[in-house]
C-alpha cells in the first residue's frame, strides 16, 4: 500500500492484492464509481455501485467497522473522488491502484456478463 498525506488527511493506493485480500476478510467496503453500465457488464464481486456524476461523498458509508476503497476503470475517476471524500472528513481513504484493468491484469475474479444468456457470470482468470 501506498499512503500520501495531503492536506485533508491519509491518502491510500491499494494493490488488487491488498484489495483482495481485505475483501475477503470482510475489512473494506469496494465502492465502484464507473458508470452502471460498466458496473452491469463486470465488476469486483461484492462492489457497491456510486457513479462518479451522483457521487456523495455525505453518502459513504462510515468507516467504523470496515474501511472504504474506492475503484473504477483506469483508477483516475476513484483517485479524484477519493481526494473528495478526504475533503469531506473520510481520514483514512484508499482507491484501488490501477482500478479494475489492474484488477482484471491481476487475474482477480470478477463478475462478468455470459454471453449465451445476458446473466452475470463468475470469471476467474
Amino acid at each position: 500500500m501506498d499512503t500520501e498525506q495531503i492536506e485533508t488527511g491519509t491518502f491510500e493506493r491499494w494493490s488488487p492484492d491488498e484489495v483482495e485480500k481485505a475483501l475477503t476478510k470482510g475489512e473494506i467496503v469496494v465502492i465502484d464509481v464507473r458508470s452502471p453500465q460498466e458496473y452491469a457488464f463486470e465488476h469486483i464481486e461484492g462492489a457497491l455501485l456510486m457513479p462518479m456524476p451522483f457521487f456523495r461523498a455525505d453518502r459513504l458509508p462510515t468507516q467504523d467497522g470496515k474501511r472504504v476503497v474506492l475503484h473504477c476503470g483506469s483508477g483516475l475517476r476513484s483517485e479524484k473522488m477519493a481526494r473528495i471524500a478526504s475533503e469531506a472528513g473520510y481520514d483514512p481513504i484508499a482507491h484501488l491502484e490501477g482500478g479494475f484493468a489492474a484488477w482484471k491484469q491481476a487475474k482477480k475474479p470478477y463478475i462478468g456478463t455470459d454471453f449465451a444468456t445476458g446473466g452475470p457470470k463468475k470469471v476467474i482468470s
